[in-house]
């Protein structure tokens, strides 16, 4: 009986084959819309996740605070040094790399060759906080850093840039005024969030640095990595305890130093899109409940239009239940059609957009299963009218309508 009433339904929708289209168009721009959102929120999403892990894991960063806005009578300015780092590197006991660096844009030649790029001076140490590998060749030695060699690591945009798909091993290159020689390549990191080209960089011995590029002994920032396991924000309690004994900030002091914690902004960022994506797929659904009420009011034209057909039936035999179940079919069978169509043009929309925005494409089967569901709930919800209407037709009346 239940398949006798499916293809019944089915008949009638092949029957207005336009006005059917026409009605679940509705439900399938509302789907189609819910599905791309999601989708595009869910990449942005991860895009963000990637873009901080680049940065490294557990990692937090000691820069030197700058003073706030109109002044403050308890607050004195005061730059990184070493003595910050040596003191980190002793206090602090569940971390991994304690690295200070500074970083100065320069101008790099190679021949006939030259570009601009970021050169920043550091110890072995800030490639383990910063989960950077080495692709090729090798990291400058804690010999080399001490002694202030003119080595240096080159990121693989520099790599292709001056020697294409050569190997750069022992070749020189001039930094700024002064020549230091290619001892590695690192591992492509490629473009961060904001843009920028990750892999245009050098990297040479920080006392080096100091001494040939940045003609001053300043140090810009202090990478922390703690240990895996082990609670950032418990490190960023010990690195504020040591900072503030080391430097002598007095109690009720302000901290001349920040310390941030990527761990937490990256949380921070990955919530406010899950939001984000969660308001833009309701204000999508929104256009669901449209089509629910478009399948909604064309069931009762359908009803108006077939009621001399609806009053055959029930003069014949037919129960109140059996036509209340060929209505509801009806607009549920309308309703699932628009939702498939809805979630093969989401997809395609969610995936088009990924590609042009160069962000990763994330299924979710969970979210294509609640649209489908939800747009049959629509179709069963909004043509219970309809088919209740059509079930409780007087035979009598209905055999007399034109």
């Amino acid at each position: 009986m239940f398949w006798e009433t499916v293809r019944l339904a089915l008949r009638s929708v092949r029957r207005n084959a336009l006005r059917s289209f026409l009605t679940l168009l509705g439900i399938v721009i509302g789907v189609a819309a819910v599905i791309a959102m999601i989708t595009i929120g869910s990449g942005t999403t991860e895009k963000v996740k990637q873009d901080i892990s680049k940065l490294g894991s557990n990692l937090l960063v000691v820069r030197a605070a700058r003073p706030p806005r109109g002044g403050s009578a308890d607050f004195t300015p005061r730059a990184l040094e070493e003595k910050d780092v040596e003191a980190l590197t002793a206090g602090l006991h569940d971390v991994k790399a304690v690295a200070p660096a500074a970083s100065k844009q320069a101008r790099l030649v190679s021949g006939a060759l030259n570009l601009a790029a970021e050169v920043t001076g550091t110890t072995p140490e800030y490639f383990t906080a910063r989960d950077w590998n080495i692709a090729s060749g090798r990291l400058f030695s804690e010999s080399e850093t001490h002694g202030g060699a003119g080595v240096c690591v080159v990121g693989q945009t520099v790599r292709s840039e001056f020697f294409g798909a050569g190997d750069p091993d022992g070749q020189l290159i001039r930094v700024g005024r002064t020549t230091c020689r290619i001892v590695g390549v690192l591992e492509a990191k490629g473009t961060s969030g904001f843009g920028q080209d990750q892999d245009l960089v050098v990297m040479m011995p920080l006392a080096a640095f100091q001494r040939r590029i940045a003609g001053d002994r300043d140090i810009d920032a202090i990478f922390v990595a703690a240990q895996d396991g082990v609670s950032t924000t418990e490190v960023l309690e010990d690195i504020q305890g040591i900072m503030r004994q080391t430097r002598r900030i007095h109690p009720g002091t302000a901290d001349n130093f920040d310390v941030r914690d990527m761990t937490q902004i990256a949380d921070a960022m990955t919530s406010t899109t899950t939001v984000m994506t969660g308001m833009l797929g309701a204000l999508a659904g929104v256009s669901l409940l449209v089509g629910g009420i478009g399948i909604m009011n064309i069931m009762l034209v359908s009803v108006t239009e077939r009621t001399r057909e609806i009053g055959i039936r029930l003069a014949v035999g037919a129960l109140e239940r059996q036509v209340l179940l060929q209505f509801l079919v009806e607009a549920t069978v309308l309703a699932l059609f628009g939702g498939l169509f809805g979630i093969v043009l989401g997809l395609a929309l969610a995936w088009s957009v990924d590609a042009y925005l160069n962000l990763p494409f994330v299924f979710s089967p969970t979210i294509v299963l609640i649209a489908f569901v939800f747009s049959a709930l629509i179709g069963t919800g909004f043509g219970y009218l309809p088919a209740r209407r059509a079930a409780r037709l007087n035979p009598i009346e209905a055999l007399r309508h034109e």
